[in-house]
């Protein structure tokens, strides 16, 4: 596409002589602009998708895809409906499970909202993002009607350790002649865990399942059947599934998608909002080489006119002018690509070794929710970043490129 000349000229033009810095110094800028625009998108994408799947992963890891609940009344004959739950195809598990909202006490003196769920042992260590991050203790002495499992964060909120006994204090108590006395009662810490998520690690509790029937007083009943499937995008085909096949059984569905609708659709619109915010940067970068465009061929007057009676054609002039931006662009899009990458693969280093140095934290758990910074690089979108710098700096080129074809030399010439 273009020639030995005019690469030779292209080049020449890109380095500035005495005279020439200050149309150099805005191609510059311009390269600068385009490749941190480029790297920024590349790395808040990341950062995004990251943030998306981590979530999305620790929420229906530890809530499951949807639940089966009773209505009006728990459910009786949990296991039978469990049963029937994980026979139908694209079903992974379905786990039993009674749930309710607790006031946590310490001896040492902490107090804390939380959530305590009663979970069949067995089923507690074949849930992995649990049982694959045990801090201390150990799930083995997870059975009986005094072992509990708490989250890190809860245990340094309430200063409790293994061994140390917990109190659950629950606001739905008994009934008794001298007015309603709230259920307490003291297990054993057993273990520790640390799922990576804020909410989940500070106010998550487990129980047996007997013996958080017996302190919710709930009997030989679950509070609701969480269910697994293997694909959480293609859940409401399971619903429905599961709909059918405990018909005339009064329950209630509710998938990972309507109890999280509000919340993912958020974190989409913020996700776009950035790529928008973001894009510009970019387009501010190619209006400064339509700038140092404009500025160069007004420059090189003479030179055009000298070219064009030399017998260099109007689409040489044009292709040689089109090389000048199209070389800011594509090594500025090369550089912000290189950078945005290795920024992704080293992003959790980084951050600690700002941290380090400036004493400050910049990734909060409690207002991230999570406890470390996620990127996940998709190459679709990398690529559409990319295709989308060199495609506005290529755009950029064409009107100065094509004025710069347009002069006519003998007009040129008088002027000069």
């Amino acid at each position: 596409m273009f020639n030995a000349f005019e690469r030779a000229i292209a080049f020449r033009y890109l380095r500035a002589r005495k005279g020439e810095r200050f149309v150099s110094v805005i191609a510059i800028f311009s390269l600068v602009g385009i490749a941190l625009g480029v790297a920024t998108l590349i790395i808040v994408m990341s950062v995004m998708n990251g943030f998306r799947i981590e979530l999305l992963g620790r929420i229906l890891g530890l809530n499951g895809h949807l639940g089966v609940h009773g209505i009006e009344r728990p459910l009786s004959d949990y296991d039978a409906i469990a049963g029937r739950i994980r026979a139908l195809p694209g079903v992974v598990s379905a786990t039993p499970i009674v749930e309710g909202q607790v006031l946590l006490t310490s001896e040492a003196g902490g107090a804390s909202g939380g959530l305590a769920r009663g979970i069949k042992p067995e089923d507690l260590r074949a849930r992995g993002l649990v049982a694959e991050n045990i801090m201390e203790g150990s799930l083995a002495r997870f059975t009986g009607d005094d072992a509990i499992v708490v989250g890190t964060r809860l245990a340094q909120k309430l200063r409790i350790g293994i061994g140390d006994k917990l109190t659950l204090v629950s606001p739905q108590g008994r009934t008794t002649v001298f007015g309603t006395v709230p259920r307490v009662r003291a297990y054993t810490v057993v273990a520790l865990f640390q799922v990576g998520m804020q909410e989940y690690d500070s106010s998550f509790v487990f129980l047996p399942m007997p013996a958080a029937q017996t302190f919710f007083q709930t009997g030989d009943a679950a509070s609701q059947i969480e269910v697994f499937v293997q694909d959480p995008t293609g859940v409401r085909a399971v619903t429905r599934d599961i709909r059918t096949a405990l018909q005339g059984t009064p329950v209630r569905i509710v998938d990972w998608q309507d109890a999280n609708s509000s919340f993912f659709a958020a974190v989409q619109v913020e996700r776009n909002v950035m790529f928008l915010i973001l894009t510009l940067i970019i387009i501010v970068a190619a209006f400064n080489i339509v700038s140092s465009l404009i500025m160069l061929v007004k420059d090189k007057g003479r030179d055009i006119a000298v070219l064009r009676t030399m017998g260099a054609t109007r689409g040489s002039i044009l292709r040689v002018f089109l090389l000048c931006g199209a070389s800011v662009g594509v090594l500025g899009t090369l550089i912000g690509f290189t950078v945005g990458l290795v920024f992704c693969l080293n992003i959790e280093g980084i951050r600690q070794a700002i941290q380090s140095l400036s004493g400050t934290e910049l990734f909060n758990a409690e207002v991230y929710f999570l406890t470390r910074l996620p990127a996940v690089v998709d190459p679709k979108e990398v690529m559409q970043v990319v295709g989308m710098g060199l495609g506005l700096s290529l755009l950029a080129t064409i009107y100065p490129s094509w004025r710069a074809a347009k002069t006519d030399p003998v007009v040129a010439l008088r002027n000069e």
